[in-house]
């Protein structure tokens, strides 16, 4: 599979292009005194926070190479293979994180289809660890756990899926029946299916949760950092609610990245459940975005350049 970088890149810039306009019409352009008064040393902390949750993903990403049997990549080019999967963050579900396996192919001559099941094992792990930052942040008030309630029906059915040899392979039988290319995958979705199996049983689940758990927590911690650069006192828990929720909710969503989505709850909660003045709401809604959202493209992208500079056919294979 051939993949046009420049076609990438371009793509990502229209999406920067856009999310630009999207903060000007969420009003930008008044909150200049609000930002003047910000302690821009949060925002700092806020992307550090960010950067710690990817290592800690990355962490993720080396034991399931592990359990995988995938062997012969240098740590430091696995850390920059899986940072660059960042580069398709503004994806639907994040799914554009497989663009990393690619890269896994093109360096190290591992298959896509022996490789892929990790993203989404990556996604069941980062669900279970949001929905528990969601039940935990949902103890002060009532009305949360409905979202809780909705992710673990989500997680329940996609284990169910993925632990039924059965319903699995019924699944790939009716994809095999379908006109088109969809005839002859058969053969690498079974590849995939055997590689997810190892990855989401119960003891393969615990280590990679807790991760998670401990990864989102810290950017729901990045919330909370950027509302004390405007002086606000929200507290921890209630950010890391804020954050959870507004994440799975765009997760969940069909607009790539939850673009939008992500940010109409965000600042819906901040202001009706956190007390947080609109206009303060607005602006620390943009400033998180940022430093999650597009910071992420960002390390993606300077991850991906290094990569070119240690590997120079890497973008001609691509």
């Amino acid at each position: 599979m051939k993949i046009n970088l420049r076609l990438v890149l371009a793509a990502m810039l229209c999406a920067v292009v856009l999310y630009a306009g999207f903060a000007l019409w969420r009003g930008l352009g008044v909150m200049g005194a609000t930002l003047a008064a910000f302690s821009w040393s949060a925002f700092a902390v806020a992307c550090f926070l960010a950067f710690c949750n990817y290592v800690l993903r990355y962490i993720k990403w080396e034991y399931y190479l592990l359990l995988l049997d995938i062997r012969g990549v240098g740590k430091f080019d696995s850390f920059l293979i899986f940072l660059s999967g960042f580069v398709l963050t503004v994806t639907p579900g994040k799914v554009g994180e497989v663009f990393k396996s690619f890269v896994l192919q093109s360096l190290h001559h591992v298959a896509v289809a022996k490789s892929a099941p990790i993203v989404v094992a990556e996604r069941v792990t980062d669900l279970i660890g949001v929905i528990v930052l969601i039940v935990v942040g949902s103890l002060g008030f009532s009305g949360g756990l409905k979202w809780a309630g909705v992710g673990a029906a989500l997680v329940f059915v996609i284990l169910l899926t993925v632990s039924s040899r059965r319903l699995s392979h019924l699944f790939i039988r009716l994809i095999q029946r379908l006109p088109g290319p969809a005839r002859s995958s058969g053969p690498k979705l079974l590849q995939a299916y055997e590689g997810l199996s190892v990855l989401v049983r119960p003891r393969s689940l615990v280590f990679p949760t807790l991760l998670s758990i401990a990864g989102w927590s810290l950017e729901g911690a990045g919330l909370w950092a950027i509302l004390r650069g405007f002086n606000q006192s929200t507290r921890a828990a209630l950010c890391e609610f804020f954050y959870a929720t507004s994440t799975l909710v765009g997760a969940l969503g069909p607009i790539p990245g939850g673009v939008g989505i992500t940010e109409a709850l965000l600042q819906e909660q901040l202001v009706g459940l956190g007390q947080v003045p609109p206009t303060i709401s607005t602006a620390a809604m943009i400033l998180t975005r940022f430093a999650t959202l597009w910071f992420a493209v960002l390390v993606g992208f300077t991850a991906l350049a290094w990569l070119k500079k240690r590997h120079p056919n890497l973008l001609r294979e691509l």
